[in-house]
């Protein structure tokens, strides 16, 4: 349970936010809050990466 917790997050933040939607968004919060957001993004990203390719 504990290793398809992550992948099954990452697969419901891809169905709720289509990528425009949340790239326009972010954009209208300002642009600092946009650099923020994408970059707790892409190490979240990695950090779940790195888990699953760690079996």
């Amino acid at each position: 349970m504990k290793k398809i917790l992550p992948e099954m997050l990452a697969f419901l933040f891809l169905l709720v936010l289509p990528s425009c939607a949340a790239i326009a968004g972010i954009f209208k919060a300002g642009m600092f809050t946009g650099i923020l957001v994408i970059v707790i993004v892409v190490v979240l990203l990695l950090f779940i990466i790195s888990r699953v390719s760690k079996k």
